[in-house]
């Protein structure tokens, strides 16, 4: 059976028999399945829909002429770039019609291994949200990453039989899976019937047939409409992501309008507290759908029963009968703000407000605000680059909006509007440090550092040329191990702001909205006094390690040359 049974209290209220729990009245019901709007009572029931058409109900509640819609669902995100626990991202997210997620844990994985994972489903279990997961297949992602933990095909299996996956998280190591590497072929065999997410930036032609061909169904890497077009007309799910720092969405709309809805989905992937308050969550990406051209009922499609089928998430993406009754309320299709929000036929929002005590406290146990082991203190002399005028270096440049980058061979005498940039191994010990040189930050002067550095999470450093750099770089990094991790701007020595993320180094244990405040005062503070020029540096920042998206990467073992799939010199 694909959906659950209801009980037998519920099929008696579909019957008529007996009262439903609550009648919405008057208002235009979304079919998904034939993008109509229906004018019609909804009956719930235990959690339920179980009707459509008058019943008796304990409670009625008049919601005419607003529209039902499914709650919406993200088909990809990470919960620990929001920098929020999970009942912090529920409290978040909840108000904005979002009752569903399918979570890749991998950042939680790199540092602590299952336990961490364990703990997150933990935690998420019982609130008011259906918070899936599914099993990381790249700890680490590639075999030029440093994570704290390693999670091999028997615990990739662990993770979906012991605690419940419903798929193969992204697999990013796509070198690997198009030359045939055993170990990657065996974690993906892992999923049975399940599905297998992917993560190939830039793969196309043989390349991609080599990669769906090797089980991969999905893809949210895609930059062009071109790359996303040939992915779909080969039959793989694209899904169109939105994040804070990889915005996708406005170049990627046209495969829908020329296309049609058919394996598209909508993900936000990452997005940051401030982009959630400020902009809004899945009801933001609709919202751009609809602004973009694309109807309503479509972009809701995207948001709904489209991530339901693909994930498997058999109760969910509709409001038919014998569906679980995640109910959206809208005043219009414009805006996408709820006016009402049910998840499993409790109210739980109103206005754009959590009702109180809807939301259960989970925090994430001690054992889990102790992950940053540096071994000793950094040094400034570890971080400096002696420069030859006459050398031709290789230069990590970020390219706004873009979590790809280029691989730039700049001579020494070009460097102008360049920093350095360093990785510092920080789960056994090592002491190991890989250093490069970055443009496109715009660092004039002083230092930024994080601790939230995708995919292993060691500490990232980026500091100006000048002799003040490498010194202020080695306060930061000081800075983020007193605190247990977290972001920081460091100038003449001096902490400017500082956002602990004491939770594995990448997760907040605050309330979203002092961990906004906190982001952007550390973003402030690094445009009005280091200079930098780029609109989300720390979420770029967080990215340049991750040695499987093009062009050029840095981590503790130097620089990666991700076209070649190599560790590159630092000169040419």
């Amino acid at each position: 059976m694909s959906r659950s049974p209801v009980t037998s209290d519920a099929l008696a209220a579909a019957r008529g028999d007996i009262p439903c729990d609550l009648l919405l009245t008057g208002g235009r019901i979304f079919s998904t399945a034939t993008r109509e709007w229906v004018r019609a009572d909804l009956a719930i029931k235990g959690g339920k829909v179980v009707g459509w058409g008058p019943r008796e109900a304990r409670e009625i509640l008049d919601v005419t002429d607003m529209y039902l819609v499914p709650g919406f669902i993200d088909a990809h995100m990470h919960l620990e770039s929001t920098k929020l626990w999970v009942d912090e991202f529920v409290r978040t997210v909840l108000p904005l019609g979002t009752t569903a997620v399918v979570a890749d844990p991998h950042e939680i994985a790199n540092v602590f291994g299952l336990p961490g994972v364990r703990a997150l489903v933990e935690a998420a279990a019982g609130l008011p949200f259906t918070f899936s997961i599914v099993a990381s297949s790249c700890v680490p992602a590639s075999p030029f990453e440093s994570p704290g933990a390693e999670l091999g095909p028997s615990a990739v299996q662990a993770v979906i039989e012991d605690l419940g996956a419903i798929g193969v998280a992204e697999v990013m190591n796509y070198p690997g899976v198009i030359g045939g590497d055993p170990e990657v072929a065996a974690k993906i065999a892992t999923a049975g019937w399940r599905r297998v997410d992917g993560h190939a930036p830039g793969v196309t032609g043989r390349r991609l047939d080599a990669y769906l061909s090797a089980g991969v169904e999905s893809d949210h890497e895609c930059t062009t409409f071109e790359e996303a077009h040939e992915k779909r007309q080969k039959g793989m799910w694209i899904f169109i992501r939105e994040g804070s720092a990889s915005r996708n969405l406005q170049d990627l709309i046209k495969t829908v309008l020329i296309g049609g809805v058919d394996r598209v989905a909508l993900c936000t992937d990452d997005r940051e507290p401030s982009t959630l308050l400020g902009k809004g969550h899945i009801n933001d990406c609709v919202r751009m759908a609809v602004a973009a051209g694309v109807s309503a009922e479509d972009a809701i499609v995207l948001a709904t029963s489209n991530p339901a089928q693909y994930h498997n998430l058999f109760d969910l993406g509709s409001l038919g009968p014998g569906y679980q009754a995640d109910v959206q309320v809208l005043r219009n299709l414009v805006d996408f703000r709820p006016e009402l929000v049910f998840q499993r036929g409790t109210l739980v929002a109103r206005d754009g407000r959590l009702l109180a005590d809807s939301v259960a406290v989970r925090p994430a146990p001690d054992w889990m605000r102790t992950s940053v082991h540096l071994g000793s203190e950094i040094r400034a002399e570890e971080l400096e680059i002696a420069i030859d005028t006459e050398s031709t270096y290789r230069v990590i440049e970020v390219i706004e909006r873009s979590l790809s980058t280029r691989d730039l061979k700049l001579r020494g005498s070009e460097l102008a509007g360049c920093a350095r940039i360093a990785v510092a191994e920080r789960h056994r010990r090592t002491g190991r440090i890989g250093v490069g040189l970055v443009r496109g930050f715009g660092l004039t002067r002083g230092a930024i550092a994080s601790t939230v550095a995708h995919d292993a999470h060691n500490l990232m450093l980026v500091g100006s040329m000048d002799e003040g750099g490498s010194r202020d770089m080695a306060v930061a990094a000081d800075a983020l191990a007193q605190a247990g991790g977290g972001q920081v701007a460091v100038l003449d020595g001096k902490v400017l702001a500082l956002v602990p993320l004491p939770v594995g180094g990448l997760m907040s244990t605050a309330p979203a909205a002092q961990v906004a405040r906190e982001l952007e005062e550390l973003e402030r503070a690094a445009r009005l006094q280091l200079g930098i020029a780029h609109s989300a540096p720390f979420m770029t920042l967080s990215f340049l390690g991750l040695s499987v998206i093009p062009e050029l990467r840095i981590t503790d073992l130097g620089l990666i040359d991700v076209v070649r799939f190599e560790v590159a010199p630092l000169t040419t």
